[in-house]
């Protein structure tokens, strides 16, 4: 009422109503507006992140000059995949001066004072080959202004054993610790005995193993397991086993991975019943057994041809809470077809498959010739199934593989097909 009033006296409303109406803006109009104000801004063109163009380049000189810009980049320079990753590719195409240039870079920055970053460069240059280069890095890490201590002598080491030169590793071995101070530790001898090993000089490794031992670096498992190890593959099983009593007596345990080492010469030489044996002591005494020593017994039953014991051990895994990993299906896919088990052979590809792990083209091809064999229902069913999920391979199989596993469908039907015509005229 209050209001009414004021209009009738003062004769403001209709003003006001009037202002009012000229204050709505039809919708179209100020979106209109709207767009022509946006539209006049200027779109700002957002980099993707050095990281991703990094990964993206596939030019080795385009690629050389994205990571010379971002030297600085604490974001590139402190990412160990971007780093190795670059490193990799430069070394594929062949251009190991970028390599030289990008790292030699590198040493010069602040970062170059940073002993763990000195060792990765060490370790690049190893990787590309570039063993020279590995070494030199090392012996002028003082001009960077940065210490020296066993982990980067562990470093050089280990890239101057790719070049399986004796005379040069042991030169290094021997020289090196005297010159700069440094006390080496059982990590260097574990390279030093595994160079040895790989250059088939076994006795020369056990010998290194003894000599350190006198001069107080006591010998680990790990050094016991690369000794063991390659007595085994060098068939001289009665040294390994003297190693494998020397270890034990000396107070150092076996680990899984020494277990393992002793499964494989058994399996090698078709002891399954023995290989197994080893598999219960372990968990007698307390050593949880990994999916490689249970892969390994299986594969050593499957040789001896008792399935049944294999797909026991195989349950056992499930059992101990484990699942199996690509080189289980692998075994277990392997050995089932060849013994003609191919429903079994089929469930498991087909887990394997929807776990992204694939069996090679021969094996499902196997396991698809087994099911067509008889041309049942359900059988080709199986059989069509397998191949949706092999198209779904990344990277895929070729365009020949998809279309021979077609092929085996096909003519299985065309044989059953045949076979029906056939009875309906009997």
């Amino acid at each position: 009422m209050l209001s009414l009033r004021l209009v009738r006296r003062f004769g403001t409303g209709s003003r006001h109503l009037a202002a009012a109406k000229g204050a709505i803006v039809p919708s179209g109009a100020g979106n209109t507006s709207n767009k022509a104000f946006v539209s006049k801004k200027k779109r700002v063109k957002v980099e993707e992140p050095a990281l991703f163009r990094l990964k993206k380049e596939k030019n080795p000189e385009k690629l050389f000059q994205l990571f010379k810009e971002n030297a600085h980049n604490k974001i590139v320079i402190e990412n160990r995949y971007a780093f190795e990753d670059t490193v990799s590719r430069l070394a594929g195409a062949g251009r190991f001066d970028y390599i030289e240039n990008l790292l030699e870079h590198q040493k010069t920055l602040p970062q170059g004072r940073r002993e763990g970053f000195i060792i990765r460069i060490i370790m690049l240059y190893g990787k590309a080959g570039m063993i020279q280069n590995a070494i030199k890095t090392f012996y002028d890490m003082h001009l960077y202004g940065c210490p020296r201590t066993v982990k980067s002598f562990n470093a050089a080491l280990k890239v101057l054993t790719q070049s399986h030169d004796l005379e040069a590793i042991e030169s290094f071995l021997w020289d090196v610790p005297e010159r700069f101070f440094i006390n080496i530790d059982i990590l260097s001898v574990n390279t030093v005995i595994s160079s040895f090993c790989e250059m088939g000089i076994l006795e020369k490794g056990y010998l290194f193993m003894v000599e350190m031992e006198k001069l107080g670096i006591t010998p680990d498992v790990f050094t016991y397991t690369i000794l063991i190890s390659a007595f085994y593959k060098a068939n001289r099983w009665q040294i390994s086993d003297g190693l494998w009593n020397l270890m034990v007596r000396k107070g150092c345990m076996p680990n899984v991975a020494t277990f393992n080492v002793r499964i494989q010469f058994m399996v090698n030489m078709r002891f399954a019943w023995e290989a197994n044996k080893l598999l219960q002591l372990m968990k007698r005494i307390g050593i949880t057994p990994d999916e490689a020593t249970y892969n390994l017994v299986i594969k050593g039953f499957f040789l001896t041809d008792n399935l049944p014991m294999a797909k026991r051990i195989y349950s056992a895994l499930h059992g101990a809470g484990l699942q199996p990993n690509s080189r289980i299906y692998q075994t277990m896919i392997h050995y089932l077809s060849k013994a003609g088990e191919f429903d079994l052979a089929y469930s498991m590809c087909k887990d394997s498959m929807k776990n992204n792990w694939f069996p090679s083209s021969d094996i499902i091809k196997m396991i698809l010739e087994g099911l067509c064999k008889d041309g049942t229902e359900d059988r080709m069913g199986k059989a069509r199934f397998l191949v949706i999920l092999a198209k779904k391979k990344m990277p895929p199989f070729s365009a020949d593989i998809l279309n021979m596993m077609r092929f085996i469908i096909h003519k299985a039907v065309q044989k059953h097909l045949y076979w029906v015509y056939c009875c309906c005229w009997l």
